[in-house]
């Protein structure tokens, strides 16, 4: 059963939700976006299967958790910090998905690896890893046109995620119906599920509860110059992609893999972007190896 719950982050609140087994290993878990905490219902049977605790938390300004002013891929990191301190988790692991990657990444830059010892990325949105906006030739044009409003014309960045907002909350079967239509064979099939699909729904129609500022934040910093340099990232860290991606094609994540000194690439060949989904046994059972005691 999915457990609710928040912290206090010195005057900010930080809402999560936590699936699998409340005695097991602890995995934080960084959704994408549009979504929030809800995601983790995605995961409950693969983490419980794995006998690991699965936290997923808002991020600052969407859904639950207080906006927070000054907003950094170091002070979530930090935050991320603090949420296994309250779980009492010496050791833990981080994953992100889609636009929750390079929060994961990010992550791997910033926290001591003897507290932080599983990184995983998958199908990360990292637009911004290798200066603003660098991805932007392989992406869509919807989505590049999207980077080129983060940076240049910030209004048109908010209208633009406004607009998602209210088809989310107001036209759901529509908005679910484009997911599905805009996805790739492998994604659709995974959608097919109606389980999937609803989990999926009312995590992206929740990230909006408070409006779409703090997406607007959120995915602004996605295609900004990133402040810290996978480049020297020598810790493991695990990226999954899917070859069909339509979304976040393999060639953004696959430069960022080979210019990461610790990277463990995991391509799956005919996976879309929902292999978050499809592959969390083998995702979640690659975390808790890595989160078991070592042998004495």
């Amino acid at each position: 059963m999915a457990r609710e719950g928040s912290v206090r982050v010195d005057n900010r609140t930080v809402t999560y939700r936590e699936v699998g087994d409340p005695d097991g290993p602890l995995v934080l878990h960084n959704h994408g976006g549009p979504s929030s905490r809800l995601e983790a219902d995605l995961f409950d049977s693969s983490a419980q299967a794995s006998g690991l605790r699965f936290v997923c938390a808002d991020r600052p300004g969407m859904s639950g958790s207080d906006l927070q002013p000054g907003h950094t891929f170091e002070s979530w990191a930090d935050d991320l910090l603090l949420l296994a301190d309250s779980f009492g988790a010496d050791r833990f692991a981080v994953i992100g998905w889609s636009e929750g990657g390079p929060w994961a990444l990010a992550a791997a830059a910033y926290l001591d690896r003897t507290r932080l010892v599983h990184v995983t990325c998958i199908a990360g949105g990292n637009y911004g890893t290798f200066g603003a906006n660098w991805a932007a030739k392989y992406l869509s044009s919807a989505d590049a046109l999207g980077g080129r409003l983060a940076l240049h014309f910030h209004p048109g960045f908010t209208l633009m995620y406004e607009i998602l907002g209210m088809s989310a909350k107001h036209f759901g079967d529509r908005y679910a119906e484009a997911i599905k239509k805009s996805a790739s064979t492998a994604d659709q099939e995974v959608l097919s599920d109606e389980d999937v699909l609803t989990v999926f729904l009312e995590a992206s129609q929740e990230c909006f509860r408070r409006g779409a500022d703090g997406l607007v934040v959120d995915a602004t910093m996605l295609y900004e110059a990133w402040p810290f340099d996978v480049t020297t990232v020598a810790r493991p860290v695990h990226f999954w992609q899917g070859s069909a991606d339509t979304l976040v094609p393999e060639v953004i994540n696959g430069t960022v893999a080979d210019k990461t000194p610790g990277a463990f690439w995991h391509p799956i060949s005919g996976g879309g972007h929902f292999i978050a989904v499809s592959h969390a046994n083998d995702i979640l059972a690659l975390a808790a190896k890595d989160l078991a005691p070592a042998p004495n």
